[in-house]
């Protein structure tokens, strides 16, 4: 199945979500691990079997920690070598971002990933609803060259809330570059959203889901996390469910 207009990317942190997006008519996923903290890279093997899986494009998040994204000179190595390795596992795209100690675009660093990333399609991801000034910033995007889209909530927590400043930055891109919302995007406000953001030609979404634990012996005291103690044996994955209605929406 897929969409004759506009294309859903489903924001995803393993190679099942992959194949259940694709199963459910999604054009395009990112790629992550580590969604509790917002997405950071995922592992060569994920990219490689997300690959070999599913036949949609596959963009990989390109993010050496959670945080900030005030990155030290070894989390760019990392990135750089990063870029180098989802391209080498013919990923399709990658998703990063970097910003300077004062909240602007990271020119030059920027320059040196994407120019590493060529040909494979490139996103600024919501680093950008970090930066100080929006307007500025799409410019300095746009200026860079090699960046296809710009992933944002419009400096709000979800795109509901940040419908003014996205529609704004649709208009000053002028076709120049794709603004790309996501943050908050369900199957249940979908259709508001459309209406409060029409003409729009991509949209992003994690949709998660949850489903048991197939583990038989459970021991309930012990936790593999730390700070944030998620249910030991509930685990995540994409709703199906959920993709499939965004998808019938957004195609209507």
């Amino acid at each position: 199945m897929y969409l004759s207009g506009r294309k859903l990317e489903v924001c995803i942190d393993s190679v099942e979500s992959a194949i259940i997006s694709e199963q459910n008519g999604a054009s395009r996923v990112e790629l992550c691990d580590n969604l509790v903290e917002g997405g950071t890279t995922p592992s060569a093997g994920a990219i490689a079997l997300a690959k070999k899986k599913v036949k949609i494009p596959v963009h990989v998040m390109i993010r050496p920690r959670g945080g900030d994204f005030l990155y030290s000179d070894v989390e760019f190595e990392v990135m750089k070598l990063d870029v180098e390795t989802a391209k080498s596992l013919k990923a399709d795209g990658v998703v990063f971002g970097i910003l300077t100690s004062d909240g602007r675009v990271d020119i030059k660093r920027t320059k040196d990933l994407v120019e590493i990333a060529k040909p494979m399609s490139v996103t600024f991801h919501r680093a950008f609803d970090m930066t100080r000034d929006p307007f500025q910033a799409l410019e300095d995007i746009i200026e860079i060259g090699g960046i296809q889209r710009i992933l944002t909530s419009g400096q709000e927590p979800t795109v509901l809330e940040g419908t003014e400043l996205i529609m704004k930055l649709i208009e000053l891109a002028n076709d120049r570059i794709i603004i790309l919302p996501g943050g908050g995007i369900t199957s249940r406000n979908i259709k508001r959203i459309l209406d409060e953001l029409p003409g729009l030609g991509e949209i992003h979404a994690a949709l998660p889901g949850n489903q048991s634990s197939e583990m038989k012996f459970r021991n309930g005291v012990v936790y593999m996390g730390v700070a944030i103690k998620t249910p030991e044996y509930l685990l995540t994955t994409t709703d199906g469910n959920d993709v499939e209605e965004v998808v019938k929406i957004i195609g209507s």
